[in-house]
């Protein structure tokens, strides 16, 4: 794998921090200027905002079922296997919603329809919240205990948080909406950063030997161990994608775009970090 062998060494401290610092803080801006309009660091999804989610088997075609429902809050036709359809509607008031149900089941008598409140999308906003804020507490606990350093510390914390803002943001450009299976992806994205710099610091700090060749020898492993899991996660994507199964997909997604974004952050700020410090003295 040629990109395990790239010479990681040749680039200086400020050289490395310097573009994930620029992303983090255009990440922080899009986020910023998204919750003071909207509310919301992102655009949610019905599992958060409330709304209507049919699942229908019918053959008709997507420009067909927008058409049926032109005058109801459409958000979304997806196709599944075979004649599946999963269609997503906005909130609406109590009368359009017994309306909308009343034309799904002339049109679609064996559809599904599920709903979600606005009051229950809320709680499960709320509750997403308190779980990332627990994960990013948590891991920022037993990262200190293990270190008992603030700077071997703060550094793994700092990529966790540049991991989950940038993929954030990056979700809000593609949009990718926050729902519940993209929260999970989230979380799933501060272990796995917390795994990538831990083996980075500890390779760093607690081996004995060259700064130059323990910094290559982690990034041929971290590399080989990330890449592994994104061809994993990418085959996912495409099967998912190619049968719309678009929860799966959008998890795969998110998960993608987090891990090329952990690359940057372990193997570029939190390197660069970690070889200022050494070579500054910090760690003899």
């Amino acid at each position: 794998m040629e990109f395990a062998r790239f010479d990681i060494n040749k680039y200086s401290p400020r050289q490395m921090v310097v573009l994930p610092l620029v992303l983090l803080l255009l990440a922080g801006i899009l986020l910023g200027y998204t919750t003071l309009t909207t509310g919301l660091p992102l655009t949610p999804g019905i599992d958060f905002a409330g709304g209507t989610a049919v699942t229908a088997f019918t053959s008709d075609s997507r420009e067909t079922i927008e058409a049926v429902f032109a005058e109801y809050p459409l958000l979304s036709v997806g196709e599944g296997i075979g004649d599946g359809k999963y269609i997503q509607f906005g909130p609406m008031e109590e009368a359009q919603h017994r309306s909308l149900v009343a034309l799904i089941n002339e049109k679609y008598p064996d559809a599904k329809v599920d709903q979600i409140g606005e009051t229950f999308g809320k709680t499960l906003q709320s509750q997403a919240f308190l779980a990332l804020i627990f994960s990013f507490i948590g891991v920022a606990l037993v990262i200190f205990l293990a270190y008992r350093n603030p700077i071997s510390s703060g550094t793994i914390v700092l990529a966790a948080i540049s991991d989950i803002a940038i993929t954030a943001a990056a979700m809000q450009v593609l949009g990718i909406p926050l729902s519940l299976g993209t929260t999970a992806a989230l979380l799933m994205l501060i272990g796995y950063s917390a795994d990538s710099n831990v083996l980075l610091t500890t390779r760093l700090l607690k081996r004995k030997g060259k700064l130059d060749e323990k910094l290559s020898g982690a990034f041929r492993t971290g590399i080989i161990m990330t890449t592994t899991t994104l061809a994993a996660i990418a085959a996912m994507w495409v099967v998912t994608t190619l049968g719309q199964i678009q929860i799966i997909s959008a998890i795969a997604s998110v998960l993608i775009i987090g891990l090329i974004v952990d690359m940057m952050n372990t193997w570029m700020l939190n390197a660069g970090i970690l070889k200022e410090y050494i070579l500054r003295g910090g760690k003899k």
